[in-house]
């Protein structure tokens, strides 16, 4: 048996029809035909024709079977038969949106005429046709193939019961007021030195926020965040939402600085701030693990924070972060 996979085609049809007629075992159908038996029972389960009204003429048919497999393939390639759709789609792969955002933003835009789903574009970036485009290298994660996700370790320690996040208020936890953020802290290779990146996501808007720190000392790291937000309206920066980790164990800096609340996830939860990890995903397609932050300065995090900021985001009905947190602060302000 070949082990380069080849479509079936009209006279393997053929003879296959002529071996279900006979009711053949697909263990035999397989061998005869010198495919594997998952290739028949799939060719089988997909391709027979169904007829509600008269049943009796249903069943597995070699020209039917071939044209429903060519209508499939036809659906399936909307990307290799529409050019200026494939040249839109990877246009905006290459500017790092991620094919759910394509698809919502074509379809909010009106931009094509034919309908694509985030799932249309994911086969297309990693189907054997287009995968030697290497557009997967623009996704969040850029995985060669796709998998499922990883959970991170969490990290640990001791925060006042009064700042959990079970005693946070229900407006925060349904994204129904503006102004309450997540924290997180993006460490990079220790051979690199001790520089790392506060990212802060605004969890209505969505809004990211980049800043630079030179060591995972809380004070510091605390003092830059107070800083960055202090020309903020008090109504923009209400509270921040981080995990267990020292960094933050100076949070209280932020209360007295900026008048902004603390609170910190439940041990090994780092989902309870899932804005933010979402966030640090995209940001890790720009700045991998192994990323020398000497080379990086604040204005090329505020650079690439704002293009984040600039792509549309399904939960925002595919308005732009920035859109809706200057929406808010001119509304509230």
């Amino acid at each position: 048996m070949s082990r380069c996979y080849q479509q079936l085609t009209l006279v393997d049809r053929r003879r296959l029809h002529h071996l279900v007629e006979r009711k053949v075992p697909i263990n035999e159908m397989a061998r005869q035909l010198g495919r594997h038996r998952s290739t028949i029972y799939r060719e089988i389960r997909r391709n027979t024709f169904h007829d509600r009204e008269l049943p009796e003429y249903s069943g597995y048919f070699s020209a039917v079977a071939d044209d429903i497999a060519k209508e499939r393939r036809r659906r399936l390639r909307k990307l290799r038969r529409n050019s200026h759709l494939r040249s839109m789609v990877i246009e905006k792969l290459e500017a790092y949106w991620s094919p759910e955002q394509i698809a919502g933003r074509l379809l909010a835009d009106g931009l094509s005429l034919v309908r694509i789903c985030a799932e249309t574009i994911y086969r297309f970036i990693y189907g054997k046709e287009d995968y030697g485009l290497g557009l997967y290298r623009y996704l969040p994660e850029a995985r060669r193939k796709r998998r499922p996700r990883a959970s991170r370790k969490p990290r640990n320690s001791v925060f006042p019961a009064s700042h959990r996040i079970s005693q946070r208020s229900d407006f925060i936890g349904n994204r129904s007021r503006f102004g309450h953020w997540e924290g997180d802290l993006l460490i990079f290779e220790r051979e690199l030195g001790h520089a790392n990146v506060t990212s802060l996501v605004e969890r209505k808007s969505r809004y990211t926020v980049m800043i630079k720190n030179q060591s995972r000392h809380s004070r510091p790291i605390m003092d830059k965040i107070i800083g960055t937000f202090s020309p903020l309206p008090a109504f923009a920066r209400q509270s921040f939402t981080f995990d267990r980790g020292t960094e933050f164990a100076g949070f209280r800096a932020l209360e007295d600085g900026i008048g902004a609340r603390s609170w910190f996830c439940d041990p090994s939860a780092p989902w309870q701030k899932g804005a933010v990890e979402n966030a640090n995903k995209r940001i890790r397609g720009f700045m991998p693990g192994d990323t020398d932050l000497a080379a990086v300065s604040q204005r090329d995090l505020t650079h690439l924070a704002r293009h984040l900021n600039d792509q549309p985001r399904k939960c925002l009905g595919y308005k732009t972060p920035a859109e809706v947190f200057m929406a808010h602060l001119q509304e509230e302000g």
